[in-house]
């Protein structure tokens, strides 16, 4: 008898579980949903938390707005969602950074992505780019080793922060082709460039979505990106794996995801939208511009790629002495 009482217990329990998380789904979004940007300034995420706002707003009929939450590399903004129920209304725009990078930097972080997020859809990535100040001389990879070898002491350079994706390809690349260079780290990307083009360090291990503007007005000059393939606005840029470095390929990505646990239903249909938003001409003309790539996941093939990035960049970032003891 005390069996059957557990095993009903255990059956009308999750029959009201499952009704609580349908109608979350059903019912959702009635009332306004928070999207936060991570980092400071008008950036990256900034721009796409925008777009899937705009989108989502439309869609649904309801407002969906960007709350930026910035400080300690983003994980301010990941603890404040992590924190949230999983109703859908609070969402965040991640990045390799936020879900790969820095908690393999800092294992005491303070949240886990795997555990602690729903990692909703992949949104878009845009690769790292080296630029100097054009008054050096610099034009190619060629040049640009060439310069810094003989240098009397190693170049500088900017990144948006320690563990970031730009000071990652930076450490990658420096042994690879025997140089020793000296990071650094800025609270986000537009300080490092600006200095970059006032000639106070030698390069800069940024974005292309970062650098476009000071890169299209000749501020700075472009040398080598790490795409995988010349970018369609950018064809006269160079890439690494042209260039004979094709383990030098890779991008800052950035993604949509929210409190762990949300429900399935719910889940699918933000990341439904989330492809639609990233697939309206106008936008992907925009983001092209930016040096942005735009692909389209699945739920279950964005997890397995975070998996895979996680695993590529842990022994890169070992190697760098950059995991906090």
């Amino acid at each position: 008898m005390n069996r059957i009482r557990t095993t009903l217990v255990a059956l009308v329990t999750a029959a009201a579980s499952f009704l609580a998380t349908a109608a979350i789904a059903q019912e959702w979004p009635n009332r306004p949903v928070r999207i936060v940007n991570p980092f400071p300034g008008v950036g990256a995420s900034d721009t796409l938390g925008r777009i899937l706002a705009d989108h989502f707003t439309t869609v649904f009929k309801q407002s969906f707005y960007v709350e930026t939450r910035a400080g300690a590399g983003g994980t301010i903004a990941a603890k404040s969602v992590v924190d949230s129920p999983p109703d859908g209304y609070n969402l965040i725009v991640t990045t390799i950074s936020l879900l790969t990078l820095h908690p393999t930097v800092n294992p005491k972080l303070g949240y886990n992505p795997q555990r602690d997020l729903t990692n909703i859809a992949y949104v878009a990535g845009t690769p790292i780019v080296f630029c100097v100040n054009p008054s050096i001389g610099v034009k190619t990879l060629d040049d640009f080793l060439a310069y810094a070898k003989k240098s009397a002491k190693p170049l500088t350079y900017s990144s948006s922060g320690v563990g970031t994706m730009g000071h990652l390809v930076a450490e990658f690349f420096g042994p690879k082709v025997g140089l020793k260079f000296e990071h650094v780290p800025y609270k986000g990307a537009a300080q490092g460039l600006t200095d970059l083009a006032g000639g106070h360090i030698a390069f800069s291990a940024q974005t292309v979505s970062s650098s476009a503007g000071l890169i299209q007005s000749g501020a700075l000059k472009a040398v080598v990106t790490t795409s995988p393939a010349r970018l369609p606005d950018y064809p006269d840029l160079p890439t690494f794996k042209e260039s004979g470095h094709p383990d030098m390929s890779s991008t800052t990505w950035f993604s949509l995801s929210g409190p762990a646990g949300m429900p399935a239903d719910l889940v699918q249909k933000i990341h439904r939208e989330a492809a639609r938003a990233m697939a309206q001409p106008q936008v992907q003309q925009m983001l092209r511009v930016q040096g942005f790539v735009t692909e389209t996941m699945s739920h279950d093939e964005f997890k397995a790629f975070v998996a895979r990035e996680t695993a590529r960049w842990k022994p890169v970032i070992e190697a760098a002495g950059l995991v906090t003891p």
